[in-house]
C-alpha cells in the first residue's frame, strides 16, 4: 500500500504509462477537460497519485499524451482509408473525408483535444511528431489528388483546402448545426466531395 492509502498494482516498466493513457482516453469521453483529473485517472487504474506522477508531471502532460495517441489512431484510420481509395482520386477523397469525419463523430472529446491549444502550446515532442505524421498523410493524399509532388506549393494548398473542408464539416456536425438540413452523413460527404472535385481547376 502506498503512503496515500492506495494499493499500487504491480506493473511492468512502461505498462503503467499505457494503462494511464487508456484510462485517460476512456475518462475523456465521459467528461470535459475541465473535470479531468490525473488523480482520478490514477484511482481508476488502481495506483497512487505518486505512481502516476512518475509518468506524467501534470494533468496537461497526460492530456498531451492523450492527444498524441489520438493522432496516432487518427493517422491509422486515414492510412486505411487512403488504401481503400487507392487508384481512384474520387474514391480517395471520399474515403479519407469519411474517415476524418467518422473519427470526430466517434471521439468528439479527443478530437477537440487534439486540435486545441495542446497542439502548439505543449512541449511534448511525441505530440508534435504524431500530429506532423498525420498531416503528412493528408499532404500525400492531396498531392496525389492534384497530380503534383508532395513538396510543392499546390500540394500544400490542396491539403489546406481539403483539411478546411473536412475539419469544418466535422465541427459543424459535432455542434449539431447541420441536422436541420436532413442529409445523412454519407450523402453530405459524397455531395461535398463531388462538388469539390467538379470545381477543381483542370490541369493545363
Amino acid at each position: 500500500m502506498d503512503n496515500d492509502g492506495t494499493t499500487t498494482r504491480n506493473y511492468h516498466h512502461g505498462n503503467l504509462r499505457a494503462a494511464l493513457i487508456d484510462a485517460g482516453l476512456a475518462a475523456l469521453e465521459k467528461s470535459d477537460q475541465a473535470a479531468f483529473s490525473l488523480r482520478a485517472i490514477a484511482r481508476e487504474v488502481g495506483v497512487s497519485a505518486n505512481a502516476a506522477y512518475r509518468h506524467f508531471a501534470s494533468k496537461d502532460d497526460l492530456l498531451s499524451a492523450l492527444a498524441a495517441e489520438g493522432f496516432r489512431r487518427f493517422a491509422a484510420q486515414q492510412a486505411a482509408a487512403a488504401q481503400q481509395g487507392a487508384g481512384n482520386i474520387g474514391e480517395l477523397r471520399t474515403a479519407t473525408a469519411k474517415a476524418y469525419v467518422s473519427f470526430a463523430q466517434a471521439h468528439p472529446a479527443l478530437f477537440r483535444l487534439m486540435f486545441s491549444r495542446f497542439l502548439y502550446a505543449s512541449s511534448s515532442e511525441d505530440l508534435k511528431v504524431a500530429a506532423a505524421t498525420a498531416f503528412q498523410l493528408l499532404l500525400q493524399a492531396s498531392a496525389q489528388q492534384a497530380g503534383v509532388a508532395p513538396d510543392s506549393e499546390q500540394a500544400m494548398m490542396t491539403a489546406v483546402a481539403n483539411w478546411s473542408m473536412v475539419h469544418g464539416l466535422s465541427h459543424l456536425l459535432l455542434d449539431g448545426q447541420l441536422s436541420v438540413f436532413g442529409f445523412g452523413l454519407d450523402q453530405m460527404i459524397d455531395g461535398i466531395v463531388n462538388l469539390q472535385g467538379a470545381n477543381r481547376p483542370k490541369a493545363t
